[in-house]
């Protein structure tokens, strides 16, 4: 595989502790969901990163599919939980908003990016995810 970029993140203290990126732009303190404090948790940014990254690589797939993807958003819902065979694990799912889009265009070009992006790539297989679109206004 070719890299295009690469980055470096360090946590001190886990949960608990603080996260940053090792290039000084940005850092974080980290908490557990139920603990009440001023932060976030693993779970939030994963949403965070996924989003952004799923939308992006939607806006790069709907040009290669010549759809217009101008003002879509994209949520993820990042859930942990206890795996029935052991340990912990991520459930997802990804709402794509395409208003105003043909329902079978959405279907496509949603499809389409979650082969494309990297997270979807990444967790393909180990993690449940669903995909959800709306395309009408609410």
């Amino acid at each position: 595989m070719k890299i295009f970029y690469k980055t470096t993140a360090t946590a001190t203290g886990g949960r608990s502790g603080t996260s940053a990126l090792n290039d000084g732009s940005f850092s974080v303190q980290m908490v557990r969901p139920d603990s009440g404090d001023a932060g976030v948790n693993p779970e939030q940014l994963f949403a965070l990163g996924y989003a952004a990254c799923f939308d992006s690589a939607m806006d790069l797939t709907a040009k290669q599919l010549k759809l217009d993807s101008t003002g879509s958003k994209t949520s993820v819902d990042v859930g942990i939980g206890q795996r029935a065979e052991g340990g912990y694990g991520l459930d997802l799912d990804i709402t794509v908003h395409l208003l105003g889009m043909a329902r079978d265009d959405a279907q496509r070009l949603v499809e389409a990016t979650h082969q494309v992006c990297p997270y979807s790539n990444a967790t393909r297989g180990n993690i449940d995810v669903r995909l959800h679109i709306e395309t009408e206004e609410a």
